[in-house]
């Protein structure tokens, strides 16, 4: 992957709420860990939340949140320097840059709606939104009360150093998968899931499998057209992706299925408990969204998925 160094980093893209006070104590906490203690307790919390979602986050704290606005006059100055693309969280803003920029043309274009920009959030420890108050532990997630991705970029350390997921291309792959989620919230998708849930509580979690597997579908056919996408100069913001970025995020996808999630946790593999789908389900899904390059091709709720 080698992005481009003439691209310019938008940094209105993002809020940055680092050094805020993060909103500690405002709202309803967010549950993160099911009582398990220590740092096992807490990776396999943020596993569990790891690229996902979000979604479950409403329904679990009802709202109540109080949030706050960052201040991105540091990194708009870190940003626009020379070394910008050296610095994480200005990759990372460069990255969300492309992932919007792919969606403002691939939504209308395939599904006859206007695209809605979303900010992404960068928060250290803890934060409030307008799910209710959040901390690292919980992961990446997409909360469609307030239409935000938030991650606390120290994040990608236990992704590295827990999981083995050291690749640069697990990066984008983590927020593309967020903002398919915010896609699916535009389009009514996850409202459309949430009613099925309500009438069919026995297949909730298989429900709650396809919407994931379908932000991952999405990952990938934003991937596969990434190399497209330019700033707002025209600037392409990646000069390249290789196969092997494309395999980071694979692997990525695999390392945080729920039957790998189980298994590091010490228990058995149960299907009945998955709610993000399978390594092999994770696999398959993002790679088909990158080799067809299609969101419509992405229907896991459809007859047969």
């Amino acid at each position: 992957m080698e992005l481009n160094e003439n691209a310019r980093v938008d940094t209105s893209q993002v809020d940055d709420r680092r050094g805020s006070g993060g909103g500690g104590g405002m709202g309803i906490p967010i549950p993160t860990g099911g009582g398990r203690g220590g740092i096992v307790g807490i990776i396999i919390a943020v596993l569990v939340a790891l690229v996902g979602g979000g979604f479950g986050l409403n329904a679990a704290t009802n709202g109540g949140g109080d949030p706050q606005q960052g201040d991105n006059t540091s990194l708009e100055q870190k940003c626009s320097a020379d070394d910008a693309l050296k610095q994480l969280d200005c990759r990372n803003a460069l990255y969300v840059n492309s992932i919007q920029a792919y969606w403002r043309t691939a939504m209308p274009e395939v599904f006859g709606e206007q695209y809605k920009p979303s900010k992404t959030v960068f928060f250290s420890q803890n934060v409030s939104t307008g799910c209710g108050a959040a901390d690292s532990g919980v992961g990446p997630f997409y909360c469609p009360a307030d239409d935000l991705v938030y991650i606390d970029l120290t994040f990608y350390r236990l992704l590295a150093d827990q999981l083995g997921a050291k690749g640069e291309f697990a990066q984008p792959y983590v927020l593309a998968h967020e903002y398919g989620h915010h896609v699916q919230d535009l389009l009514g998708t996850e409202a459309q899931m949430r009613r099925q849930q309500q009438r069919d509580p026995q297949n909730a979690n298989a429900l709650s499998v396809k919407l994931e597997l379908q932000a991952d579908c999405y990952a990938g056919a934003w991937a596969k057209n990434a190399t497209g996408t330019a700033d707002e100069q025209g600037q392409k913001i990646f000069k390249s992706i290789t196969d092997q970025d494309i395999q980071q995020a694979i692997d990525t996808a695999e390392k945080i299925g729920d039957d790998a999630i189980q298994q590091r946790s010490g228990r058995p593999v149960n299907p009945d408990e998955f709610t993000h789908g399978s390594s092999e389900q994770r696999k398959q899904w993002f790679t088909k969204g990158f080799s067809t390059g299609d969101p419509k091709a992405c229907d896991t709720f459809g007859a047969g998925q």
